[in-house]
């Protein structure tokens, strides 16, 4: 039997604000996309541009939880991995934290793996190596959390297009029109494997964006790119400096956080946020 979805929450970072998909007077993308295919159900983003998983545990989720929700979308991650104060063990227990809250409130869950990032964003070898390293730790992470609660999972690895042009923005950071129609139609079709209703579907046929040319890709590199690059670039230098110096001495890669099922809170207090980044 179905579930009929009443209320649906999505809760992330610039992806799920919408970035990337531009229409007059703000953003659309992945988010009222999806609501479209759930045209009877209450629909509530909480997401805000540069949230961390610690964000979406201590600010968004209680608002979240609020809407007393049937099935929610949990899109977060990839600016920890772009931040100096990375931590794999902290991250775990902040994303179960969500998941397990959400469950237990009845929502069917859907959440994604990460693809490389660096295939789409091009880096320097060094710290495309950093963020690679990254996001393995991050996927562990995932993985355990999903296998714990036994959640529905997008890998965005495996996305239809997920390494084509045309599936990315104008910055190369964020999904394009396309890209956050490709990622609300695999939401979708996970809820329903979650055994939601669904009643409408995510069309592929891209309407209503505003249109990007060449010379918006030249103006972007040129006036936000570079800048961004040059300070996410500062937050990872030393981690790939790291992994240079070991590789070029013949010394072991440092032993990674290994995620399991088990969960066990870090000692420290809880990290400051941080500025926005995605």
């Amino acid at each position: 039997m179905t579930k009929t979805v009443r209320s649906l929450v999505v809760l992330g970072d610039s992806t799920t604000v919408g970035v990337g998909d531009p229409v007059p007077g703000g953003w659309r993308g992945v988010g009222p996309l999806l609501a479209a295919a759930f045209p009877r159900a209450r629909y509530l983003n909480v997401s805000f541009t540069g949230a961390r998983v610690a964000s979406v545990r201590y600010e968004q989720l209680p608002r979240a939880l609020g809407a007393r929700p049937d099935a929610a979308v949990v899109l977060v991650g990839m600016n920890d991995t772009l931040r100096s104060d990375f931590d794999a063990r902290r991250l775990h227990v902040d994303l179960d934290a969500v998941v397990q809250a959400l469950v237990a409130a009845g929502s069917a869950v859907v959440t994604v793996r990460f693809h490389d990032h660096s295939r789409v964003f091009r880096l320097p070898g060094a710290l495309r190596r950093a963020l690679r390293a990254r996001i393995e730790e991050l996927n562990g992470i995932v993985d355990a959390v999903v296998r714990r609660h036994g959640v529905e999972c997008v890998d965005l690895d495996l996305l239809d297009g997920a390494y084509s042009p045309a599936t990315w923005a104008v910055d190369r950071l964020h999904p394009s029109e396309l890209g956050h129609r490709r990622l609300a139609a695999a939401f979708a079709e996970r809820l329903a494997r979650a055994g939601c209703e669904v009643p409408g579907h995510v069309s592929l046929t891209c309407t209503g964006g505003l249109a990007t040319t060449p010379l918006h890709h030249l103006g972007w590199l040129v006036v936000k790119g570079i800048p961004w690059l040059w300070r996410r670039g500062r937050d990872l230098v030393p981690y790939a400096a790291t992994i240079v110096y070991r590789s070029w001495a013949g010394r072991p890669e440092p032993v990674r956080y290994v995620a399991t099922e088990a969960v066990v809170a870090p000692t420290t207090a809880s990290p400051g946020l941080g500025q926005p980044s995605l």
